[in-house]
C-alpha cells in the first residue's frame, strides 16, 4: 500500500472565522464543500468542519486521513495486519474512502481519488 499523504481533521465552532488563519498558514485558498450536514473546508493539510454537534461527534473519532493510491488495496494491506474496516469502501465526491481501527484503537479515514467501478 502507497501512503501519498496525511490529512488532519479538526472540528470547528465558526468555519468562516478559522479558514482565514488556515489560508495564510498553508498559503493557499480553502476548497469548500457540504458533506451531509456538515460544512467543510480544505486547505492546505487542514480538513476543517463545522456543523451540528451530534455530526462532529461522529467525525472527532477520525485521527487523520491517510490518502492512498488504491483503497482496495489498502483494505486488503489493514485487514492482513490486524486493523478492522469499520465502514467501506464507499465512493465519495472526490474518490473512495473507508475508515478502520488499528489495533492501537486510533480510527483513520483512507482515501483515494479513484472513480468508483
Amino acid at each position: 500500500m502507497e501512503i501519498l499523504g496525511a490529512t488532519l481533521r479538526i472540528c470547528v465552532e465558526d468555519l468562516d472565522a478559522t479558514v482565514p488563519f488556515y489560508e495564510k498558514l498553508a498559503g493557499g485558498r480553502a476548497m469548500r464543500f457540504e458533506r451531509g450536514g456538515v460544512s467543510v473546508a480544505a486547505v492546505g493539510c487542514f480538513l476543517l468542519m463545522s456543523g451540528p454537534e451530534a455530526d462532529l461527534e461522529v467525525l472527532r473519532k477520525v485521527s487523520a486521513t491517510i490518502a492512498v493510491k488504491d483503497v482496495d488495496e489498502a483494505r486488503q494491506v489493514l485487514t492482513d495486519s490486524g486493523a478492522q474496516v469499520l465502514a467501506g469502501p464507499v465512493a465519495t465526491p472526490a474518490g473512495r474512502n473507508l475508515i478502520a481501527l488499528h489495533p492501537d484503537g486510533t480510527v483513520y479515514e483512507y482515501a483515494d481519488r479513484r472513480a468508483p467501478a
